[in-house]
């Protein structure tokens, strides 16, 4: 009789699978790609998942080994989602293990059971009463039998506190016969007769054509690229298909880019839906995360929302993905599976076929291309929702104007005019802390990362400095540590020294942060977004966090400290990412019936793409953007694969890289490269980041299928080399950070 061979994944960076034997006693039957198994591995266990059942190995059989045990009767990944891992690690060129690990949740990944969390429940046995003998001498038995009595359904476990039971007294009772423990499967609540809690609202006719094209498609894959300018009213469209869809018996799953955006849209979706949603994201605590996604697999969530790594939430009846601010980076995983959960989306509406929307008042230049290409249904929303107006531009010169804290004269005034009005002001700064670095005015000495090639940041109110890139933190020194003078200066501004001063200048009005240090307790967002939504005349200060998706009906001056950072940077996507974010923050303004303003303070305030942005809009810069890409033969025109590697000693990350560099080229002279082409290796933009020292190598290719040739080839190489296991070395497939 033929072994059975069971290949399984298991977490660990190696591209390949594991053979093991059938535990005793199985057969192959007994086995379906995507369970859970527990296998030996060295000296300790661990947790693979199956991939396919065989009757040979490579290896002789005398030396596998049997799997441990089954933890799965049934698979907890359905066939498409198993699917989906598979195509992600083979085109991301990343470990299947590792993927699958990506794409379960930690308990399960942890050996918890794949259902939907079982509780026990005390009851009184039918006979039992307190006057029974038994419990002559036992006046708690006596007393927790009277309460279980009151409750014939019984009392779950974790009422038994609040019922003041005691444990130890109810197993007392069950040793006597007298109660009773049965074990429950929790079930979600009934679903209502109606799905809407709330009316739709009215769409205007650019909503309506959007609507209508994207229901026509429900059923069948379909991508679409929602560009609608910031206020056109994307949401009531996307709430509206979400309508058709639950109608239809399907499920929906929406991603946004933000965990601060949960919250919101989750009450959003709530006040308009009957319906069970589920909410997914890092925020979440591991056991709430395993049964949001047991329910969206079972078929009980009616609508999922989450972050990018809600992409590998089951469904049991899948109709509609949303992905809303597709162009926003967060999307992209920068440690471990360097995936692009927007692009994974794509593939996944493609194998479920079903349609998937991408709504963005800023596409990316990548979706835009593929709009006008033809690839995606281009669906346009050009005029604002309701009676709000597209808001004013102002680019101010602040160029030899003296800046209070980085806050010009003119930008004073005019905030201090819309606070009289009894309107809102959002400032926009996208540095956080007080300052950017600490200067010596004696010595010229600047306060710098030990571990970086980074100066660090001043935080005042802590009284520390920290670096922004490893997280390296020291206490801000009373003298320079170089010519011991005590007059010390923080330089520039961030967003703590503009609320500082901002509340000086403004003493009677709110001023209130919103940046990672400021929202980093639990319910601290919440708390902010309470304050501002009470309409009362106040100042937001605030990062890219208050740019994303936020509706801010009292903000009607939007004020841009500086928008010169993206203007001169290495990158290639600065410049778009700029743009994006300059009228993402402007979105902000004027959502409602009074008229808005952006006010940019720039000392390059005639620049081209300043003056196109402000003039002509996103979407023109957006052409004019591709047309330069064009010429320059970047993405989307050619395709790209970062492979980066890091040390503790410098040169040897370059030195594995310049191997690397040489084993691709020789394949490339043996089997034809059509176009490919390395560049570099090259230290990094930061060459030193948390004590490694830094180094990559680009690989540029006209046409994805030869690009992907070589790395299928090139990877399997790479892992064979000596120097490899020196450093430590990555590869990103479509890198949105080149740094």
């Amino acid at each position: 009789m033929p072994a059975i061979i069971l290949r399984v994944a298991l977490p660990s960076p190696l591209r390949r699978l594991f053979d093991y034997l059938a535990p005793p006693g199985m057969a192959a039957g007994d086995f379906t790609p995507g369970m859970r198994l527990r296998v030996p591995f060295g000296r300790r266990e661990m947790i693979g998942v199956l991939v396919e059942v065989g009757d040979s190995s490579d290896v002789p059989e005398g030396k596998l080994r049997p799997a441990s045990s089954r933890l799965d009767n049934e698979s907890p990944l359905p066939p498409s989602l198993l699917a989906l891992c598979l195509w992600t690690a083979q085109y991301y060129q990343h470990s299947l293990g590792d993927t699958l690990s990506w794409a379960l949740p930690v308990l399960l990944r942890q050996g918890e059971p794949a259902q939907a969390r079982q509780e026990r429940y005390w009851i009184a046995a039918p006979n039992a009463r307190p006057e029974d003998p038994r419990l002559k001498n036992a006046p708690r038995q006596r007393e927790a039998l009277a309460t279980l009595a009151q409750h014939p359904h019984g009392v779950a476990h974790s009422q038994l506190t609040p019922l003041q039971l005691a444990k130890n007294t109810l197993e007392s009772l069950l040793a006597k016969g007298m109660a009773a423990v049965e074990t429950r499967t929790q079930r979600p609540p009934q679903r209502h007769e109606h799905w809407l809690a709330q009316p739709q609202l009215p769409l205007n006719p650019e909503q309506q054509a959007a609507y209508q094209a994207v229901h026509a498609g429900l059923g069948r894959y379909h991508c679409f690229l929602l560009a609608g300018v910031t206020g056109s009213g994307k949401t009531e469209v996307y709430l509206q298909l979400i309508h058709d869809t639950l109608r239809a018996g399907k499920q929906a799953l929406v991603l946004i880019p933000e965990i601060n955006l949960g919250p919101q849209t989750f009450a959003r979706f709530a006040q308009r839906f009957n319906a069970r949603i589920a909410l997914l994201h890092s925020a979440v605590n591991d056991r709430e995360r395993l049964e949001a996604w047991l329910s969206a697999r079972d078929g009980d969530a009616d609508i999922i929302i989450g972050t990018r790594s809600a992409l590998f939430t089951p469904m049991k009846r899948p109709g509609l993905i949303i992905i809303d601010e597709e162009h926003d980076s967060s999307y992209k995983q920068q440690e471990g599976l360097r995936y692009h959960a927007r692009d994974l989306a794509i593939v996944r509406a493609r194998q479920e076929n079903v349609p998937i929307l991408l709504g963005s008042a800023t596409p990316s230049l990548e979706s835009w291309h593929n709009a006008y290409n033809g690839r995606y249904g281009l669906l346009h929303l050009q005029q604002r929702a309701g009676l709000a107006q597209p808001p004013r531009y102002l680019r101010l010169d602040v160029k030899s104007r003296p800046l209070d804290s980085g806050i010009s004269p003119p930008l004073q005034q005019a905030i201090g005019q819309t606070l009289e009005q009894g309107h809102q002001v959002l400032v926009f700064l996208n540095r956080r802390g007080f300052a950017p670095t600490l200067l010596c005015h004696e010595c010229g000495w600047l306060s710098e990362c030990p571990r970086c090639d980074a100066r660090t940041t001043v935080h005042q109110r802590s009284g520390e400095l920290r670096c922004h890139h490893c997280g390296h933190v020291e206490i801000k020194p009373r003298a320079c540590p170089k010519c011991r003078s005590v007059d010390l200066r923080p330089v520039g501004a961030g967003t703590e020294r503009a609320e500082e001063r901002l509340q000086v200048l403004f003493p009677q009005y709110p001023v209130l942060r919103v940046d990672r240090d400021s929202t980093a307790r639990k319910q601290a967002m919440e708390a902010l977004l309470a304050t501002v939504n009470r309409g009362e005349p106040c100042i937001l200060v605030g990062t890219q966090m208050l740019a994303k998706g936020h509706h801010f009906p009292r903000v009607t001056l939007v004020a841009i400290l500086d928008a010169d950072g993206g203007l001169f940077s290495a990158d290639f996507r600065a410049p778009e990412r700029m743009a994006q974010l300059i009228v993402q923050v402007a979105g902000r303004a004027g959502r409602a019936e009074n008229p808005g303003r952006v006010i940019i303070q720039s000392h390059l305030a005639d620049h081209p793409l300043l003056v196109q942005l402000t003039e002509q809009g996103y979407f023109a810069f957006a052409d004019q953007a591709l047309s330069d890409r064009r010429s320059a033969s970047l993405p989307p025109f050619t395709h790209l694969a970062l492979l980066r590697a890091e040390a503790h000693k410098p040169g040897q990350a370059e030195g594995f890289l310049d191997q690397a560099c040489a084993l691709a080229e020789q394949w490339l002279q043996q089997h034809g490269g059509e176009g490919v082409e390395m560049l570099g290796p090259v230290p990094a933009p930061m060459e030193r980041r948390a004590g490694r020292y830094r180094a990559q190598l680009l690989v540029q290719a006209p046409a994805r299928a030869s690009l992907h040739r070589l790395l299928a080839a090139w990877m399997l190489q790479l892992e064979q080399l000596p120097s490899g296991r020196a450093v430590r070395w990555s590869l990103d497939v479509d890198p949105v950070d080149l740094f």
